[in-house]
C-alpha cells in the first residue's frame, strides 16, 4: 500500500502537493514547478517521498539533515497529505508507520513536524502516534513552531 517515491513519481506528488496547498489555501507555484523541485530533490539522498494507493491517494515528504547535538540525523516530516475522499481509511497511518521505519532505518533520533492549529484531524493523528507539542516532558512549556518570509 505504501511505497517509495522515485524521481519519476515527482508529477503525481508535485499534483497532490499541489492540490494540499489549494486545499488549505496556501501559496502554489503550480504543479509542474512542483514535479520538477520534488524530482530535483528526491535525486539527492537527503529527501524521502512515501506514496500511499494506485492513484496516489496519499503521500509524505521526509527531509533529513545531521543533529547538532548527536552523531545522528534529524528527521523533519515536511509534508503529509490524503486527498479528502480517501481520508479516515487509515492511509495517513499507514504512511506514519512507514515514516517511521524509514526515519530509524536512516539512524534518525526523533522526528519533527509542524501543523496548523485548525488541521484537528492531522493533530489527532499526529498526538495519538505519540507526538507532543510540549518541550522536554508532558508538562513542559508548549512548544511553537515560527516562520518568516526573507
Amino acid at each position: 500500500m505504501v511505497r517509495r517515491g522515485e524521481p519519476a513519481d515527482a508529477g503525481a506528488i508535485g499534483r497532490l502537493l499541489h492540490d494540499f496547498n489549494e486545499e488549505y489555501e496556501e501559496f502554489t507555484p503550480g504543479a509542474d514547478k512542483l514535479a520538477e523541485r520534488v524530482r530535483e530533490l528526491l535525486a539527492g539522498d537527503d529527501t524521502v517521498a512515501l506514496l500511499a494507493g494506485d492513484e496516489p491517494d496519499g503521500f509524505a515528504v521526509l527531509r533529513f539533515r545531521a543533529s547538532l547535538y548527536v552523531d545522528a540525523l534529524e528527521c523533519y516530516l515536511a509534508e503529509l497529505y490524503v486527498v479528502p475522499d480517501k481520508r479516515g481509511r487509515g492511509i495517513g497511518r499507514a504512511l506514519m508507520d512507514e515514516v517511521f521505519a524509514i526515519a530509524r532505518e536512516k539512524g534518525a533520533t526523533h522526528i519533527e513536524l509542524n501543523t496548523s492549529d485548525d488541521d484537528v484531524a492531522a493533530r489527532a493523528l499526529y498526538e495519538k502516534l505519540g507526538f507532543t507539542n510540549r518541550e522536554g516532558k508532558a508538562d513542559g512549556p508548549v512548544m511553537y513552531y515560527y516562520e518568516r518570509e526573507l
